[in-house]
């Protein structure tokens, strides 16, 4: 073989080894939940599933205690429930879609389990519950994007929230949904809170 020959067979084993620690490197990304070809990490998708599984469940319940709650201010709660976590769900879905990101179907086992303990209760008892299932379920949300957004609880920028700073487009648009949802979701729980503590007071 010439020399030509020669360099030609180790250019071609070259970039063939290059080609394969490519792939090696493209399938370990995905497997971490970093971004890989798509550009949808693992988390991103995770995030999205969760948030609209917790929020199709807030509308479920807050439509069935518009319909069970005895209390005038628990039904306030819970048409303020349906009204903004269908808003909410509604500019995250549309995320999504921009984003190829799949959505969850309806509510999930975990938040299915709220609403069949629910289902058997009814007057102040439902009242009560509903509101302690509320408090639950906000903390947790508050949490969860708290995860993507960092929030100013104290000083002359109290209530600030700023989106974690990302250089993936996805990731920096669904930091932003957290930041823009999470004080909504903050006056939820204080709100939740508030009504918890005063039918409880009236037992």
């Amino acid at each position: 073989m010439g020399r030509i020959g020669r360099f030609a067979v180790i250019g071609a084993t070259v970039l063939l080894v290059a080609c394969d620690a490519a792939r090696r490197d493209e399938a370990a990304r995905d497997e971490t939940g970093a971004v890989g070809t798509t550009g949808v990490s693992t988390g991103d998708r995770n995030f999205v599933e969760e948030s609209l599984s917790a929020g199709m469940a807030e509308v479920e319940l807050g439509r069935m205690a518009q319909q069970r709650a005895a209390d005038a201010e628990v039904k306030q709660f819970a048409e303020m429930m349906v009204r903004d976590h269908t808003q909410s769900g509604d500019m995250l879905r549309q995320l999504a879609r921009q984003h190829a990101i799949e959505t969850p179907a309806p509510t999930e086992n975990e938040h299915r389990d709220a609403m069949n303990r629910l289902t058997n209760l009814k007057g102040a008892d439902f009242d009560r519950e509903y509101m302690q299932a509320m408090i639950d379920s906000h903390e947790d949300m508050v949490d969860h994007l708290q995860s993507r957004a960092s929030e100013d609880r104290f000083g002359e920028n109290r209530g600030a929230v700023q989106p974690e700073a990302s250089d993936n487009p996805v990731e920096a648009s669904l930091n932003q949904w957290a930041a823009n949802a999470l004080p909504t979701t903050r006056r939820h729980l204080d709100e939740a809170r508030r009504i918890s503590d005063r039918l409880n007071n009236r037992k």
